[in-house]
């Protein structure tokens, strides 16, 4: 199964940028699309001096563009989203198919002081749940980067037979190989391929938040098998069930884990 990565910035109102990668897509035979973290909306510390009201029209109208898009091109795409109830902002992975789409409200949020994201939104806290969907007999699991930090993300990455980690970031600094080295590790441990799509761009305001791309595609392994660089563009995989099964039985985690399941 082909997927893709979309390295964005915040797009656009119109959906003209969208259709011309869809579109390509589409010719290249790629089924699921992963778009990174404050593509289809403004990037987080904008959106805390931005009208509720801005933010909705922002959202809604990105959303009904995603479905026609995902109708037309018959793709399955995943994009984070502020989902707008009421007065209260929630932060979510959407899941937009052909002819349907599901929210999925992000569980941990960062909350550091420069970068607070758990302050400003409503999201829910409860007990960890990973969503996850079926797609042509590959087990796709939905988690969103600062979640990848959480070994109780992973408990259910394993639980669930997840086979593909889709995480949208919007990753800066100085962090470019700390990342790089947080997947690989996960996706040895858990025998799992990650597609990461990352931001790129800049926020700028007593300093530069350069957002640096760099997104990538992890194997089973734990290798790097594509990465991008820091500017727009998309990434075109190849998800092979062979080489799950070669690395979960090279390492067998999960049987070691099962034997003491039932003790």
């Amino acid at each position: 199964m082909k997927i893709a990565a979309l390295q964005l910035s915040t797009l656009p109102m119109s959906e003209a940028k969208l259709d011309y990668y869809f579109r390509i897509c589409k010719q290249k035979e790629v089924e699921v699309v992963l778009l990174s973290e404050y593509a289809l909306n403004s990037f987080f510390k904008e959106l805390e001096s931005m009208p509720i009201s801005m933010i909705k029209e922002q959202s809604n109208h990105k959303i009904e563009v995603l479905k026609k898009l995902c109708a037309d091109y018959d793709l399955h795409v995943i994009a984070p989203i502020v989902n707008v109830k009421g007065e209260f902002c929630y932060k979510c992975n959407a899941h937009f198919s052909p002819k349907s789409v599901h929210f999925f409200d992000q569980q941990f949020l960062i909350n550091y002081k420069h970068w607070n994201e758990e302050k400003f939104f409503a999201n829910a806290v409860s007990k960890y749940t990973l969503p996850i969907f079926l797609h042509d007999g590959i087990r796709f699991g939905i988690v969103s980067g600062y979640e990848l930090h959480f070994d109780a993300v992973w408990m259910e990455v394993m639980k669930k037979n997840v086979d593909v980690v889709l995480t949208a970031t919007s990753s800066t600094f100085d962090s470019v190989h700390r990342w790089e080295e947080l997947l690989k590790m996960r996706a040895m441990l858990n025998n799992v391929y990650i597609l990461r799509a990352n931001r790129v761009g800049s926020y700028k305001e007593e300093e530069t938040w350069q957002f640096y791309g760099k997104s990538s595609l992890i194997s089973p392994f734990g290798d790097v098998e594509l990465t991008l660089g820091d500017k727009e563009e998309m990434l075109v995989a190849t998800i092979e069930k062979e080489s799950l099964s070669d690395a979960r039985k090279l390492w067998g985690w999960k049987k070691q884990v099962s034997k003491r399941e039932s003790l």
